[in-house]
């Protein structure tokens, strides 16, 4: 499920990419990664971001909200204080 919060990402990405990745990843080596790919060419660095965007979209999901944190490249765990728990349905007949 798309949220208003993904919806400004996705805006924010694409008027300026590094923004995105700043946002989603911190000060961290995929906000550097993202603006070397932004100066070398403005479209790989829209493909990184929406790649973080989607990286965050399915740990939203995974995780509920708030409940991941951002481990570097892309991945996320849980939080120590939430357990993780499958989505209602997931494994399940």
């Amino acid at each position: 499920m798309v949220k208003a919060s993904d919806i400004v990402l996705i805006l924010v990405a694409i008027v300026f990419p590094p923004a995105a990745a700043a946002f989603i990843t911190g000060c961290s080596c995929d906000l550097l990664i993202n603006i070397c790919l932004t100066i070398l060419g403005y479209f790989p660095g829209h493909i990184h971001a929406f790649w973080l965007i989607y990286k965050k979209m399915q740990a939203e999901e995974r995780y509920g909200q708030g409940g991941f944190i951002y481990t570097g490249s892309g991945q996320y765990q849980p939080r120590n204080d939430q357990p993780y728990s499958a989505p209602p349905g997931y494994g399940s007949v």
